[in-house]
């Protein structure tokens, strides 16, 4: 696959499936036995696993957005430096809903097989995000 094809593909991933929500891409963009590692310390195997780590993440922050800072692709990794923004509608951390809205930094490493997502291991500033919903 062409690191040209894996910008594209990630690109799909945020704006397409993350930031709407729609589970009905994946599986033009990840392989079924999909790993997935996310900033909340949660691992997922496969789509229904993966799917109810997205419906965890939009009952806490139903308008979640994936803000896409710089993407460095080489071979079959990339590397993409982010920006995650919402309100907090939903219990997270134990933390009742602030309705405060919150913004903090993430990374995610992806790795390609066969032309389609086959891992991403995200870390995010979760420390920052627990300090905006305390304030």
């Amino acid at each position: 696959m062409s690191e040209h094809l894996n910008v594209q593909m990630i690109k799909r991933f945020y704006h397409e499936m993350w930031n709407q929500f729609d589970r009905s891409i994946f599986p033009e963009l990840l392989t079924e036995d999909i790993k997935f590692r996310g900033s909340l310390g949660k691992y997922t195997l496969g789509y229904e696993e993966f799917g109810k780590y997205i419906d965890y993440i939009q009952s806490a922050f139903p308008d979640f957005v994936n803000y896409i800072e710089e993407i460095i692709t080489e071979g079959d990794k990339s590397f993409v430096k982010l920006t995650y923004r919402g309100t907090h509608k939903g219990e997270i951390f134990g933390i009742k809903p602030t309705n405060k809205p919150i913004e903090y930094a993430g990374a995610a490493l992806f790795t390609f097989q066969n032309g389609k997502i086959s891992e991403i291991w995200v870390l995010g500033d979760v420390y920052g995000l627990i300090q905006q919903l305390n304030e």
